[in-house]
């Protein structure tokens, strides 16, 4: 026959309800420390937790305007590039040729102005052939004034004197048209290299 098995009891004997008093103004006292207690440090988490996602909005926000400020700089850059040779191409061709068309205007505008004190005193207007063409077509009209016309073949289209007995006047189209160009490639030049270099 068997033997039955015995194991060890663990358990522990049922200790009896201790009874603890309290005076109700330290009950009060207490549960008022305890209250305190749990709502300070309920509110110290709360701090804590807002700072944390603070902290982390911050951060984010750095990350999006750094990544903002990339692509803000990289769209000017490719921008620009794509400009610079359609605005260089504009004054290669179409400045000198609005040159060309408002050179007899100006020279006009220069001559109008001085038709009633020069009656009697002669005036040459110099420029190139094909300007002198375009020069001689419209001053008949417009300026009643003893003038000679002279070819100068090195002066450009856009350029012309109007030369007086005591003075002469010097109008050069081109010369803009060269500083406007000189302005926009230099602006382009130093834009990109400021844009590649930060």
């Amino acid at each position: 026959m068997k033997k039955p098995v015995h194991l060890e009891t663990f358990e522990t004997e049922a200790l009896e309800p201790q009874q603890i008093e309290i005076a109700p103004a330290e009950f009060e006292e207490a549960r008022l420390a305890a209250f305190e207690k749990g709502y300070s440090a309920g509110w110290d988490d709360a701090i804590a937790a807002q700072d944390a996602e603070v902290a982390k909005l911050r951060t984010q926000l750095g990350r999006q305007l750094q990544e903002m400020s990339f692509t803000f700089h990289e769209a000017r850059r490719n921008l620009l590039a794509a400009l610079q040779p359609l605005l260089l191409e504009m004054t290669a061709k179409v400045l000198p040729a609005a040159a060309r068309e408002a050179l007899p205007q100006i020279v006009a505008d220069e001559l109008l102005p001085l038709a009633g004190t020069l009656l009697d005193r002669p005036v040459t207007v110099v420029a190139n052939a094909a300007s002198l063409a375009q020069l001689r077509a419209l001053m008949p009209q417009e300026v009643a004034l003893p003038l000679t016309f002279t070819e100068e073949p090195s002066l450009g289209d856009g350029q012309a004197f109007v030369k007086f007995p005591e003075a002469e006047t010097r109008i050069d189209l081109d010369g803009v048209t060269a500083a406007i160009t000189a302005a926009i490639r230099s602006y382009f030049d130093a834009t990109l290299q400021e844009t590649d270099h930060g």
